[in-house]
């Protein structure tokens, strides 16, 4: 099986994952933009990067190469994925069926490539781990409020004059210096 089948299919298992959970799935025309899906999450949209692992045979561990690889007829080129490119990545280890769900500052934190541990043979668990199977971090960032928080100003001191509104209320400018 070639590389894109098995991206191929990663990304429908993804799509299968989001629908299961009642999102709305949309997928970018063409193979160009730096991300694979977008789940509508409760009206937000949130760009997915789907990557397929491979099992590295001689440490037994799945990895992925968390850089994105552009071709043409006689060049592949990799480069660094931006924060902005996308909003969370999603791995899939086919065969176990796993998913590990990165957010994008996670994904691209790792040098070239991420090793996922599936094998009980450490006694500590890699920083991965926290990963596998975090659909719910798609969620919490879907539907988390942004609140604002500044210090109090009085009314005028954001401008260098009274507004109209302000004069009829007595209130007069203060100057800090």
């Amino acid at each position: 099986m070639d590389t894109k089948l098995k991206g191929d299919i990663a990304e429908q298992e993804t799509v299968l994952q989001g629908l299961k959970r009642g999102w709305g799935v949309l997928k970018p025309v063409g193979d160009r933009l730096p991300y694979d899906l977008v789940f509508d999450v409760e009206g937000v949209l949130v760009k997915i990067q789907v990557k397929s692992a491979w099992l590295d045979e001689s440490s037994l561990n799945y990895v992925v190469d968390n850089r994105r690889t552009k071709t043409n007829r006689r060049d592949m080129i990799r480069e660094a994925y931006q924060s902005s490119d996308f909003d969370f990545a999603v791995i899939y280890i086919a065969g176990k069926n796993i998913f590990y769900v990165f957010p994008v500052g996670v994904f691209i934190e790792y040098g070239s490539e991420i090793h996922l541990v599936e094998e009980e043979k450490r006694q500590r668990k890699p920083r991965s781990a926290e990963y596998r199977d975090a659909w719910n971090l798609i969620l919490q960032w879907a539907t988390r409020r942004e609140t604002h928080v500044g210090s109090p100003i009085k009314f005028g001191e954001a401008c260098s004059e009274v507004i109209p509104s302000q004069a009829s209320l007595g209130l007069k400018l203060v100057k800090k210096v």
